[in-house]
């Protein structure tokens, strides 16, 4: 039973590869900012919004607009206003994974039990709520570039290529930073309708422990779940039980990496902050690079 990072912060630790974002790491990534060019890497929210059939749609319900002005409501003082609900699924679009979202042997992240995780307080350790505000240097690994093209579905992005598209950068990983790949997947599927997340392009688990060792604090992607899909034969998921569970690693998926892409980007200032769900099992994110 793998526990790589466990008991590396201490016992009580929920926070994963996160406190690899020390106070000299923030520091460092505010002097990145050079132009002052803020790039949004969040996708749009719809229903349109690409989503696993095993989740519940994307809803949205105005509660209060102009029809129901137009029907006589009343005007406080000449006020008008709107407001609205939404209702989704917290791994919708551009998201992040809480160290509670994957787990195997009945056991998370530093040896919490997986029946802490319970339906009627979520995640007891390991939430989304637990997690830290990121804030710190970004490193794009343009798969994409190295490749030339997208990649097609089903394809690995193997170590080698993880490896060449970091020395195309000029940077060296280092412990703390955030790794976003792209694979094109996101990109290619622009417009389309009925996507498919049976099968994707992604990374394996020896690039995973290859970042994992290099003292990568988040990883993410610009595809649905940042590995290949369908699965190495007997295995379900590898990548995520191996950096979630075993390393403390959260992931964020569904990035908007074409922008940084063609901003010729390599390191840049990168932040986002979960929304704290207590007992979340992840939370939809905004993440921003600022050039």
């Amino acid at each position: 039973m793998a526990k790589e990072n466990w008991g590396r912060w201490g016992p009580e630790d929920e926070a994963g590869t996160l406190n690899l974002i020390t106070p000299d790491k923030v520091t460092a990534a505010a002097g990145l900012v050079s132009v002052g060019r803020v790039l949004s890497l969040a996708q749009p929210l719809s229903s349109a919004t690409p989503m696993a059939r095993h989740r519940h749609g994307f809803a949205h319900f105005m509660d209060r607009d102009g029809g129901d002005y137009a029907a006589g409501g009343k005007r406080p003082g000449g006020f008008q206003f709107a407001e609205d609900t939404i209702m989704m699924p917290v791994h919708t679009g551009t998201h992040i994974d809480a160290l509670c979202h994957a787990w195997y042997d009945d056991r998370l992240y530093n040896e919490f039990s997986g029946d802490s995780i319970r339906s009627t307080k979520g995640g007891q350790f390991c939430g989304i709520d637990k997690m830290p505000p990121l804030f710190t240097r970004g490193i794009l690994l343009d798969a994409v570039a190295q490749r030339g093209e997208v990649f097609p579905p089903g394809e690995t992005i193997t170590l080698n290529i993880l490896k060449a598209a970091l020395s195309a950068t000029g940077r060296e990983i280092e412990p703390g930073d955030v790794v976003l790949i792209r694979t094109g997947w996101l990109e290619s599927h622009i417009g389309r309708t009925g996507v498919s997340l049976d099968t994707e392009p992604g990374i394996d688990v020896e690039g995973a422990e290859w970042l994992a060792e290099s003292g990568v604090a988040a990883l993410g992607a610009d595809n649905f779940a940042i590995e290949t899909i369908p699965f190495p034969a007997g295995a379900v998921f590898p990548v995520h039980q191996r950096l979630i569970r075993d390393y403390g690693m959260p992931l964020l998926e569904g990035l908007v990496l074409a922008p940084l892409a063609k901003a010729g980007a390599k390191s840049f200032l990168f932040s986002a902050a979960p929304i704290p769900i207590v007992g979340g099992t992840g939370s939809p994110l905004a993440p921003i690079a600022v050039l």
